[in-house]
């Protein structure tokens, strides 16, 4: 086994933004991924850029992508970017073709996906790790990261060796010991991935519309009840603490304008990952995001109106029904 070998099962946009961050910075990286992507790839090479003018172009025989999970036989570090509802299955790849002293990282949305990578895979190192930024797929097999954010990775040795190679990639690993508050966090995050998917916009467009913004900050307040209920307190992700988010989400325009350039900064072109899946017609992480603040609400007795709301317009979009909704019949529907 190369002794620093990468691989990136799931090389959706997330994957495929860090497999070339990655490879643009010398590392030996293979993305495994579905062929239309692969087939994309090999035509276009893999571009990857950001909102501070990053811009790395790669050929297509420099980016190794396949769909043969066999390769991970050959990888010290694999790095698990696949949606949500995809965990259970690579996490049998793992077992059955990974290295047993490789490193696995989740990279993945939700709660929970490292607790089922580990029991897949006993006695292996497999730790969560939580991506910030938002990733979205452009024409030429562009990736372009609209949102700010550093890589969070639960704090252990086994990192060590792979540090300086993700700092020269100018993706710095931020090891946390709080992890579970650190997922809460970030989902607080991703709690707004549903209202942007079914707006239609892009994020800073989304976000300038006061409506959008309620509707969001009540989706914030249903988690935060059922988190204290959980005895949770998320972490603070971005610049904004969690306490404070809704109470941003509601200011007047004119105001939120003032108070959010710095602590919201967003590029033109970025969108949410939901809004990619319904457009390319795949299924969504909304179970796996607003469902789990539903489940974690039941769980203490509580109920999550609107968040189990909007789980149902997501699914009905997932139909082709409901696209592209007002902001304040949006509003609208979660008060109902």
């Amino acid at each position: 086994m190369s002794a620093t070998r990468i691989a990136v099962l799931g090389a959706g946009s997330i994957g495929a933004y860090v497999g070339g961050a990655l490879i643009a910075a010398g590392a030996d990286v293979t993305l495994i991924g579905r062929a239309r992507m692969c087939e994309q790839v090999a035509l276009h090479g893999l571009t990857i850029s950001d909102m501070d003018g990053r811009n790395s172009s790669l050929s297509a025989a420099q980016v190794h992508c396949g769909e043969d999970p066999a390769v991970l036989a050959g990888a010290a570090l694999v790095l698990v970017t696949v949606k949500s509802a995809d965990t259970e299955g690579v996490a049998h790849l793992l077992a059955q073709y990974a290295a047993p002293d490789a490193l696995v990282v989740s990279l993945q949305n939700g709660i929970g996906n490292a607790d089922v990578l580990r029991r897949a895979l006993p006695g292996r190192t497999v730790l969560a790790g939580m991506v910030p930024f938002n990733v979205v797929q452009l024409p030429g097999s562009r990736f372009h990261r609209g949102t700010e954010g550093s890589l969070m990775v639960e704090a252990s040795p086994a990192l060590a060796p792979w540090l300086p190679m993700f700092e020269v990639a100018g993706l710095p690993l931020v090891q946390r010991t709080d992890f579970v508050a650190v997922q809460w966090g970030k989902l607080l995050m991703n709690l707004n991935n549903p209202v942007n998917a079914l707006s239609g916009l892009p994020l800073k467009a989304q976000l300038s519309d006061r409506d959008y913004r309620r509707c969001l900050a009540l989706l914030i307040d249903e988690a935060l009840h059922a988190l204290a209920a959980a005895g949770i307190a998320p972490a603070q992700i971005g610049k904004v603490p969690p306490t404070r988010l809704s109470r941003l989400m509601r200011l007047p325009n004119w105001l939120f304008t003032r108070v959010a350039a710095s602590a919201l900064r967003i590029d033109s072109e970025a969108r949410s990952s939901m809004w990619e899946d319904l457009q390319a017609g795949r299924r969504t992480e909304i179970d796996y995001l607003n469902g789990a603040v539903v489940a974690l609400a039941e769980k203490f007795g509580l109920d999550a109106p609107a968040n189990r709301r909007i789980v149902a317009l997501v699914h009905q979009a997932q139909q082709g029904k409901d696209g592209g909704i007002r902001s304040r019949d949006l509003l609208a529907a979660l008060h109902a």
